[in-house]
């Protein structure tokens, strides 16, 4: 798109299905270099990625010749057919349907960036259902609980 300029900074932010424990650490990097792919593929800049065993963070620099709901489809659809076709784990793999996606600002990259990639450490003083809570009231995003993520309690 010629005369189109844009900064627009997202975190992405998905489940697997009935957050269960499935993405295996010892495939983490793999599943991190596919997204990429998936991401770059699409015309976007991947910031950060990070995935834990039942949850994905993503931070995008995303241009507006796509939307944000098409880019999500896209990397849940190819990354659970490569996780089932590298047969990862003995069940079918799935994402739970809906994500998260919250906007920032030039000058909160590097803290974003920061806080995807030390995902491990924050996970270990936070459930993952507490962060997600905790980042639709700093967004001040108004959600049913009925509609959040299928949480294992």
């Amino acid at each position: 798109m010629a005369n189109t300029y844009s900064q627009i900074h997202i975190q992405i932010v998905f489940t697997v299905k009935y957050r269960e424990s499935l993405i295996p650490r010892e495939h983490r990097e793999e599943l991190h270099k596919f997204i990429t792919g998936i991401v770059s593929n699409r015309g976007q800049k991947l910031l950060a990625i990070f995935a834990m065993p039942d949850h994905i963070h993503l931070f995008v620099g995303m241009k507006p010749n796509i939307s944000i709901s098409d880019l999500v489809h896209d990397i849940k659809i190819a990354s659970s057919k490569y996780i089932n076709d590298k047969k990862w784990i003995k069940s079918l793999f799935r994402w739970q349907g809906g994500f998260g996606a919250f906007s920032y600002s030039q000058s909160h990259i590097k803290n974003v960036v920061n806080y995807i990639l030390n995902q491990e450490e924050h996970h270990r003083k936070r459930t993952f259902k507490d962060e997600y809570l905790l980042i639709l009231h700093k967004f001040q995003v108004e959600y049913e609980e009925r509609y959040l993520f299928d949480w294992i309690e």
